[in-house]
This record gives structure tokens, C-alpha cells and sequence, in this order.
């Protein structure tokens, strides 16, 4: 197979798509780029059928720092594990690409996205969903394609859609939307907002699936222009059918299983079906279980997934009893571990959250060693499934895909509503352990967080709660669920999860299995979430209404300040023994910034004394100030008094007493605390001292004649009966020779 390009330019960004030059031997190779962000999209099918229940597919991302031209951290020097934006790259290729496989595919399917080239200033996720469509197209596999991804952002000042924003425009914008799908229905849709409303987000969402069904006809233009004998022809593979006779003999318990849902408590309910499920498989004789070995469990599964449906769409009514638009009992709690800087309990149905959130300086932020822009965060969320939540038993270990995704989504959701930096100089880290689960753990934990956040007084904007819709649609039928349990989500439609405030959406993420799903239904699935989430919020609110106005006994105290660059390295000193005495001395932990702003942390008092040891640092003296110094050594012409930390001034030898004194020794001694005062400061910062608490120059100071012997008595006169005016100015600050200020020797 020969090279083959295609280059376009959609709404003011050129692509290019290649297939035929690298990876030949895949079953499908694309190359894809926007600028001179690269991706190579591969996708394989086995050739062997595997003898599965699922669908197996699986989606990597390989991001090679050399597309940075970095060197990976490190001693390995090697890429190990995904970073989290790998992950979530790999799920958002994923979510959209499985449901266009026909049901019953049990081929095994791996696409790799290998990300070779990164200016940083395009981004690769959304055109890589691109890319994997295409070569899954060109590999022949039956694939409901094309389909595409792009990213919505908007421009704050224009109101415009900017469709696959740079990394800049999208950091200026109030939206983050990525959306996914064909020209015909969107299957995945992911999306951060500054509390966009209900109305801007759906127009988002129509200027996305335009956009999409775009793209699609560049992908259908391409394989189009292939020559005849290069283009693809659909590959015959064997699929799972159904087995009438078994199906018929699983559909004669339809009314069993419909009792059996019929059951508030999950596990109850699925005590029942399971019971249902093993007096349905004794029915079938040991020959027709061998014989039927896997078509049987499928069709029980088929069942159970026919009558919770049913349900739904015929009387309206949920397997718990409840209507469509009705939410779980909740129950919300703050300051649940008392050691904790803050902590939310939030429970709704037999779903239960506990988000436990830790404070820390800037210098604890997330630092991130990918090929993304960003080089870390000061706020992160990490969300943890035990398999107890589930009353399961597993392997404890690394975080899931999912776990990693369902953080990102809590944590896009409250970063619109954290105070900045400046205000607020704090890492901000939370941990959602989740209890107990029966669906929408996600926006559990997104309500947990917001709870937490609250009870540590870190004063959001706005308190956040989320809500996971599903939806049942069976033909015209539809049937939108506000706060899906786990079996409406498993056998349902649409995991659809909404977050936001009173004043509108600051996180979006929805998975469809069904085919034709319009923004009409989002639209009605939005306006019905918006009304959940405001009584969610009532509920969280008998718990917490507003940050508390201080922060946990336990939590660091962060002191800001700033000072001038130039002072920046007085305050570290040489090798750094100013700054590590300061934290040795007070306890607190300090950190300076390039641009002079200073973070000073402390469980105590010594913040506010560190400050002061600070501010006392960079302190820059004036003439007419007083201080009461410290003399730190002893010349023939005078003394070296410290003022304040690492700056000191000259007292003259002629102002160190009242009378003129043979040596300064005679009144001062290293260690001496006097009183003075600024009255010189020259053009090299050189200070210039008077004493303002003079004693008396001593009698036997001087013991010998000639003019640098004399002393002089009481009266001021010379000890040889006549006023000496030059000495009595200069014991007056004053020199009228000539300008014979001190000069400190450096």
C-alpha cells in the first residue's frame, strides 16, 4: 500500500491525515496531525474469535517524552506507566469507539495511540478519536463509522465557539467541552465550565455535533480517494447470535424476574435475581447447559436487562419504587475525623462517600512529568473504589481507569469554584474513599468534596453538587432517570453526570450506548438534573451552608508576602543558612518565589515571627531612624553596630562619648547594646552612626601630653586652660576641616 495524504483546514486549523507509510502490518494505520502535534492511531483485530461474555476491546496511549524533547525523570529513564492524562485520553478514545461494534463481536480489538510529536500547542486527544475511526475503517472491520471528536472552547470577550482550541485559547476560555459521536448521534461528551448555564452548554453542544458530522465527511472524502483496489472491503466475522430456543425458554420467567427487581434494597434485590437466575438454569437439562454453556447466562442477563426496562418505560416506575425524577433519601455530615483539616460524609441511598481533605504549602503541588504543558496543580482529587463498597472481595493496588477518571471528574468540577492563589496560597488535596456503592459514586464524591472543602473553611465561591442521570430508550420511547442506581446504569442507556452551583454547570460527562441520541434528549436530560442537583444542594445544606470562617486547628497557618527581588537573596543568605536558620528558630516552613512573593507556614506562632525576622531582612534603613544596636566589632576609628540582620553602620570614634577618648575600647565592648542613631547614609548604602546614650568620655583615658593626649574637664575646656574648637566639633557631629567622614572598609 502506497502513501496517501489528505490535508484540510476546518474552522481556521489544518490537519492532515496519512495512511500506507508506517505500520503497514496493523490491520488499520493512521497518522493524524494538527500543526506539529503527531499521533499514530493503530488498530489490530484478531484473527481468532474469543470465547467471551464482552466485547474486548482496549484502547493505550503511548506518550514518549522525546515528542517534548525531554528526557523522562528519573533513574530508569524510561516511560513506565500512563500519567493520569493518558489514562483519560485513552478512555475518551474508548467511550465512543465501543458502541459502533455490532453486538455479539467477540474478535479482540486493540488500538494504540502513540503520541510522536507534541508542539504544545495543539492538542492530541480529540484528533486521535479521529484517527482510530479512520483506521478502523481502513482496516475493513464493521465499524458504525465514521466518527470524530473535537473539543469545544469558547472566546470570553466574542461569545464565539472556537472548535479544537489551542491550549492557550482554551486557558481563556469559560468552557472545556470534548464531544464524540457521528454525523448522526453523539456517543460521549466530557466538559469542565466556569458555572456556564443549561442554554449556553446545549448551543455548545449543537456548534460540537456539527462540527463532528464535519469531520466525518473528511474521513468518508478520504476513503473515498483511495484508488479501487487499495479501498477496504468490510470483513466477514463470526458474532454471538441468539439462540431462539434458549431465549424463548429464559423469556417464560419475564414476570418472575419482574417481581424479583422489585426491591429498594440492592442487596435483597440481587439476592433474588441470582436465586431467580440458578432456578432457571436448573430447568435446563446437563447435556443442554454443556450444549448451551454460554448462550444461557447471556440470555439471563438479557432478561434481567428486558424487565428492568420494561418497567421503566411501561408503568413508570423504577425497580426501587421510585418515579423517574425522584432522588434517593440523603444525609450529609461535616468534621467526621476529627484530625482531619476537613472532612464531608455524604450518603444518598445505599451510595456513601467520605472526602477527607489535607492542606499544605504551594511548594506540595502536583508536579507532572508528561508531555502536557501544564508542569502540575495546586488542587487534586483522588477517588478510591475498595472492592468492599461493593461487598465484593479484590485486589487493593494501583488506582482503575476508572478510579482515575472519576477523580478527574470531582476534581474538574470544584476547580471553577476554589479561590486563587493569591488569595488563598494553599495545595489543596482530596481523598474520596468510597464506602459504599450503588451507582453514582462519582457525584457522591464530587458532594462529599464540596463538604469537605467547606467544613476546612476554604472559602469556594459556591458550594457544587452532582448528579448522575441515566435513560431507558426503547424505540420512540424515552425515559430520562434522575440519580441512577448501578443496575439502571448497567443495563441502561446513558450514564449522564451533571455538576454545578445555583448559577449553573461547572462539570459534564455522559457515556450512550444508544444509537440516536439527540441534543433534544440532552437538552431535557439537563433541565431534569438541574432541578436534582438543586435538591441535592437543599440536602447538603442542613449539614454546612458556608465555608467555616477559620480554618482547622490542625491545619498549616500560610502567611504571603512580598519582597523585592533584589532582597531575595538576604533572606535565603549564602548557601541558604539565613532561610534554614529562620525555620530551625521559628519552626515554620518557608518558600520563595522568582517574583519576591514569600509563603510562610506554621501550626503556631512562629509564622508571624518568622514574617517579622523577614520583614526586618529587607528592612531598608533611613537617616533620622533609631535602633537600639548591637556592636559586632571594634576598629581604632570606631565601632560596627548591627542595626538589624546583616546591616550595620559606623559609629566614629568622635561620637562614641561625651569628650574625646584615646581608644574606643575605653567605652565600648563587642556584645555592648547602645542606642544610635542614622545620620549619613552615602551613594554606597555606607551608614554613618551618632550614640544618643554618650556617658561620660573617661578621666584616665588619655595620660599623655601633646595635642592627641589632652583630655578635657567638665566644662569642655582642654586640660591646657583654652577651648579647642575644632575638637568640640567634632564631638558635635560637625568636622569643618574638611570631609573626613569614617569610611567602613568592605
Amino acid at each position: 500500500m502506497k502513501k496517501i495524504s489528505k490535508s484540510f483546514t476546518l474552522y481556521g486549523k489544518e490537519y492532515c491525515i496519512t495512511t500506507g507509510e508506517i505500520a503497514k502490518q496493523a490491520t488499520g494505520a493512521v497518522v493524524i496531525s494538527q500543526g506539529d502535534t503527531i499521533v499514530l492511531v493503530t488498530a489490530v483485530v484478531s484473527k481468532e474469535r474469543r470465547d467471551y461474555d464482552f466485547f474486548p476491546l482496549t484502547v493505550d496511549v503511548v506518550e514518549r517524552m522525546y515528542a517534548v524533547g525531554r528526557i523522562p525523570g528519573g533513574y530508569i529513564k524510561r516511560e513506565s506507566r500512563p500519567s493520569d492524562k493518558g489514562t483519560l485520553m485513552a478512555r475518551m478514545i474508548d467511550r465512543p469507539i465501543r458502541p459502533g461494534f455490532p453486538e455479539g463481536f467477540r474478535n479482540e480489538v486493540q488500538i494504540v495511540a502513540t503520541i510522536l510529536s507534541a508542539d504544545q500547542v495543539h492538542q492530541p486527544d480529540v484528533i486521535a478519536i479521529t484517527a482510530a475511526s479512520t483506521a478502523l475503517m481502513l482496516g475493513g472491520v464493521p465499524f458504525d463509522g465514521p466518527a470524530a471528536g473535537v473539543r469545544i472552547a469558547r472566546n470570553t470577550a466574542t461569545g464565539e465557539f472556537i472548535v479544537n482550541p489551542t491550549f492557550e485559547e482554551e486557558a481563556e476560555s469559560d468552557l472545556e467541552l470534548t464531544v464524540a459521536g457521528t454525523a448522526d448521534y453523539i456517543s460521549m461528551v466530557e466538559a469542565g465550565a466556569n458555572e456556564v448555564s443549561e442554554e449556553d452548554m446545549l448551543a455548545a453542544l449543537n456548534c460540537a455535533q456539527e462540527a463532528i458530522a464535519k469531520f466525518c465527511d473528511i474521513q468518508q472524502e478520504f476513503l473515498d480517494s483511495l484508488e479501487p483496489d487499495m479501498r477496504p472491503e468490510i470483513q466477514e466475522y463470526p458474532l454471538d447470535e441468539e439462540n431462539p430456543e434458549v431465549a424463548n425458554r429464559v423469556l417464560a420467567y419475564y414476570d418472575a424476574m419482574s417481581i424479583a427487581l422489585k426491591d429498594a434494597d440492592k442487596t435483597a434485590r440481587t439476592e433474588k435475581v441470582s436465586e431467580l437466575k440458578e432456578q432457571i438454569k436448573a430447568s435446563f437439562s446437563e447435556e443442554e447447559l454443556q450444549l448451551w454453556g454460554k448462550e444461557i447466562p447471556a440470555q439471563l442477563k438479557a432478561l434481567e436487562k428486558k424487565a428492568m426496562r420494561d418497567m421503566v418505560i411501561s408503568t413508570g416506575e423504577r425497580v426501587d419504587g421510585r418515579r423517574t425524577d425522584e432522588i434517593r433519601p440523603i444525609t450529609a455530615d461535616v468534621s467526621w475525623l476529627p484530625r482531619a483539616h476537613g472532612s464531608g460524609l455524604f450518603t444518598r441511598g445505599q451510595t456513601q462517600v467520605l472526602s477527607v481533605l489535607t492542606l499544605g504549602m504551594l511548594n506540595e503541588w502536583q508536579r507532572l512529568d508528561t508531555i502536557d504543558p501544564c508542569p502540575g496543580k495546586r488542587y487534586f482529587h483522588q477517588y478510591s473504589f475498595p472492592p468492599y463498597c461493593t461487598g465484593e472481595t479484590g485486589r487493593m493496588g494501583a488506582p482503575k481507569r476508572r478510579e482515575i477518571g472519576h477523580g478527574a471528574l470531582a476534581e474538574r468540577a470544584l476547580v471553577p469554584v476554589l479561590p486563587p492563589e493569591d488569595e488563598f496560597p494553599y495545595t489543596i488535596r482530596i481523598v474520596s474513599e468510597v464506602m459504599e456503592s450503588n451507582g453514582s459514586s462519582s457525584m457522591a464524591s464530587a458532594c462529599g468534596s464540596t463538604l469537605a472543602l467547606m467544613d476546612a473553611g476554604v472559602p469556594i465561591k459556591r458550594p457544587v453538587s452532582g448528579i448522575a442521570m441515566g435513560l431507558i430508550k426503547e424505540g420512540d420511547d424515552v425515559a430520562i432517570l434522575s440519580d441512577i442506581q448501578g443496575i439502571e446504569d448497567f443495563l441502561g442507556d446513558m450514564d449522564f453526570k451533571v455538576c454545578g452551583t445555583e448559577r449553573g454547570i461547572t462539570a459534564l460527562q455522559m457515556d450512550n450506548k444508544a444509537r440516536g441520541l439527540s441534543v433534544d434528549i440532552l437538552a431535557r436530560a439537563l433541565n431534569q438534573a438541574k432541578a436534582g442537583r438543586a435538591h441535592i444542594l437543599s440536602k447538603m445544606f442542613e449539614a454546612i451552608q458556608e465555608p467555616r470562617p477559620d480554618l482547622s486547628d490542625f491545619a498549616p497557618r500560610i502567611i504571603s508576602m512580598k519582597i523585592p527581588v533584589d532582597k531575595i537573596r538576604d533572606v535565603i543568605g549564602s548557601g541558604g543558612k539565613v532561610i534554614r536558620g529562620l525555620q530551625e528558630e521559628t519552626g515554620a516552613t518557608i518558600e520563595i518565589t522568582e517574583d519576591g512573593t514569600v509563603y510562610i507556614a506554621s501550626k503556631d506562632t512562629g509564622g508571624e515571627e518568622a514574617r517579622r525576622r523577614i520583614e526586618t531582612i529587607i528592612k531598608v534603613p533611613e537617616i533620622g531612624e533609631e535602633y537600639h544596636g548591637t556592636v559586632v566589632s571594634i576598629q581604632s576609628f570606631g565601632a560596627f553596630v548591627e542595626l538589624l540582620p546583616g546591616k550595620d553602620g559606623l559609629l566614629h570614634i568622635s561620637r562614641v562619648a561625651n569628650g574625646r577618648v584615646a581608644s574606643v575600647e575605653d567605652v565600648l565592648a563587642v556584645g555592648d547594646t547602645v542606642h544610635v542613631k542614622i545620620i549619613d547614609i552615602d551613594e554606597k548604602d555606607k551608614i554613618s552612626l551618632d550614640r544618643l546614650d554618650k556617658p561620660e568620655a573617661p578621666a584616665a583615658s588619655f595620660t599623655g601630653g601633646g595635642r592627641d593626649s589632652r583630655n578635657r574637664d567638665g566644662q569642655g575646656r582642654s586640660s591646657f586652660g583654652g577651648h579647642d574648637g575644632r575638637d568640640r566639633e567634632r564631638s558635635n557631629g560637625r568636622d569643618n576641616d574638611n570631609d573626613r567622614r569614617p569610611r567602613r572598609k568592605h
